[in-house]
């Protein structure tokens, strides 16, 4: 059966000086470009995974991400597959592209089968269904075993109503099956990184904290459940074969929820010598000292951190269940290990007020991690400040399915005057900041911590550039390619800045074709191709952060699609499943604390 996953765009998008939708399907009237931030126009692993289970089960299938299609090209899309089914991913930034979809699949294939499923849709499935004919079923949280059970029922001509883990229609009225247990065995699930490159992992599902503003709760559940350490050494070992920078984001809600677990696969990376670098998200309270040595080691460069705000009081009021002084503590343990601290604050949580706010940017100083990036508070469906704000009567259920906004961003209780004090100081300040970086002395401290690493060596190579000192900054790059440095480009790109800076500009042509051939993928090599063009050595740029150059190819990115995108191919050989599964003792399910 011929299947198609899409992401849809968020709205009718139109082309570069074409007047928007008249039909009122276009951006939201106060959409300036940029409000999209980068990681909306993924694909969300959610497909691909969805994917991998169609795949494996002998569907024909197409992961196709729209997301940044002008309209009348996805008019296009939508006409030229044909299609059994049509799965679309729905988030709240995209839910009204997502009806639109529906809308064109339905008039151009009626008897298709239109499927919904996503973070925006699980809380509202109802709401979804009642307001949006085009859209037969929806998906309801975890949806691998759901949606196989739903194509079988397609293909064999029955009836789709009742199963379980879905909304429908029975006439006029909308339904929901019964509830879907959670899946205990994640290792049972085909990988994505069979069939798909991304440089997106995810290695486990849930969290055991209930922020107030997250909406993990309503599409995993409350347990948290992992994947063992070999199935997921496995599919990283994929994932990296198919990349072509080296690159991984493991994108758990919380990464090292269980430290065993997490010290286990670090220590197995190493053991299969897999060389690439990747960041996680996590929280402050699950680290230690053992555990981030052994995730440095194992190729951990950054490290997001969901700290929210520097003051106490609002920490409490999200049930955030740390505190100020722990969040410095790891911190002060991720440095002492050369990872790279992400900081992401929030403004205007429950109980804010200028003078938490200040708290928290008082903090920040005190702090210093190498990053932070403020977000506005937004309030989503299957969060509890949704609930609390529709009980309190300040928001309408229906505010999703009326209005036209990307997501409501708002304070949650705070006065008018800091209201209006969070959005201009917010507009002046959004963005990443970057208030900290390691000097000579640090980096020296974080090589001797960590012995004789290719990664600790190319950040005091790195110091010692900053620093003017060539000589030295050279030796310790050099020492990172011979250690077999995952991003060799990125060397070799230090390497003809440093010739270049000497005047040799023999030497730094070597350097920057040598990149260009083994690791060509990195922003600063297409930024100083671009400045060698020109002449101008003097905008040279010699970094390494942890910072991919997104190309845009589908199926990851919206990328253009080739003169044959609607033409079907047979599904690949299904991998070869281990007998008995692949268990071990770091995959079992957890209660509701960390460990």
């Amino acid at each position: 059966m011929r299947i198609a996953l899409l992401y849809p765009p968020p709205w009718k998008i139109p082309i570069p000086g074409e007047p928007p939708d008249s039909n009122g399907d276009g951006p939201p009237g106060e959409y300036a470009e940029g409000d999209l931030d980068a990681d909306f126009f993924q694909t969300p692993y959610g497909l691909f995974a969805l994917g991998a289970e169609a795949l494996r089960a002998g569907h024909e299938v197409k992961v196709i991400n729209l997301s940044g299609f002008a309209w009348h090209r996805v008019e296009e899309v939508v006409a030229g597959l044909d299609a059994r089914v049509f799965g679309l991913s729905c988030w709240t930034a995209n839910r009204r592209g997502v009806a639109l979809v529906a809308r064109a699949i339905k008039e151009r294939h009626p008897t298709a089968h239109v499927v919904v499923g996503g973070p925006h849709a699980t809380p509202l499935a109802r709401e979804m269904l009642a307001h949006h004919r085009d859209i037969d079923t929806v998906c309801v949280g975890e949806s691998e075993t759901t949606f196989l059970q739903l194509l079988e029922r397609i293909d064999a001509g029955q009836s789709t109503q009742g199963i379980a883990g879905t909304a429908y229609r029975v006439g006029d009225r909308v339904e929901l099956g019964p509830k879907r247990s959670a899946i205990e065995d994640l290792d049972a699930l085909a990988s994505p990184h069979d069939y798909f490159e991304t440089h997106i992992v995810m290695t486990s599902r849930g969290c055991a904290w209930r922020c107030t503003f997250c909406g993990a709760e309503a599409s995993w559940g409350r347990s948290y459940r992992a994947q063992s350490v070999s199935y997921v050494v496995d599919a990283l070992e994929k994932a990296v074969a198919r990349l072509p920078v080296k690159m991984i984001q493991i994108k758990d809600d919380t990464f090292t929820t269980n430290r065993k677990r997490v010290v286990q696969l670090c220590r197995s990376i190493r053991e299969r010598r897999l060389q690439f670098v990747w960041s996680c998200d996590t929280r402050v309270d699950v680290l230690g000292d053992e555990l981030l040595r052994e995730m440095r080691l194992a190729g951990c460069e950054r490290l997001s951190l969901g700290v929210e705000s520097g003051s106490q009081k609002i920490l409490d009021a999200i049930d955030k269940k740390i505190t100020p002084d722990e969040i410095i503590e790891s911190s002060r343990l991720a440095k002492k290990y050369g990872i790279k601290l992400r900081y992401y604050m929030m403004i205007g949580n429950r109980g804010e007020t200028r003078a938490t706010f200040e708290e928290s940017l008082q903090f920040l100083e005190r702090a210093k991690p190498h990053q932070y990036l403020f977000a506005a508070l937004s309030v989503y469906p299957g969060t509890r400040d949704y609930d609390l704000a529709v009980q309190a009567g300040w928001l309408d259920g229906e505010f999703y399915s009326e209005r036209d906004c990307q997501e409501l961003k708002t304070t949650f209780d705070a006065s008018d005057e800091d209201t209006a004090y969070f959005r201009e100081w917010f507009q002046q300040n959004k963005g990443l900041h970057e208030p900290y970086v390691e000097g000579v002395g640090e980096c020296k401290a974080i090589l001797d911590a960590l012995g004789d690493h290719h990664a600790a060596h190319m950040d005091l190579g790195g110091a010692y550039w900053r620093e003017g000192n060539l000589a030295d900054a050279e030796r310790h790059v050099r020492r990172a390619l011979e250690l077999e440095y995952p991003l060799p480009g990125l060397a070799l790109n230090y390497l003809a800045c440093i010739a270049a800076r000497r005047g040799d500009l023999h030497a730094m042509n070597e350097h920057f074709a040598e990149a260009l051939r083994r690791d060509p993928q990195h922003w600063v090599l297409a930024r100083n191709m671009q400045a060698v063009r020109r002449g101008n050595l003097s905008e040279l740029v010699a970094k390494h952060d942890f910072q991919l150059l997104e190309r845009a190819a589908q199926p990851t990115l919206p990328g253009p699609l080739s003169a044959d995108f609607s033409v079907w191919s047979p599904p690949p050989p299904a991998p070869l499943r281990p007998v008995g599964g692949n268990r071990s003792p770091g995959a079992r399910k957890l209660p509701l604390v960390g460990i």
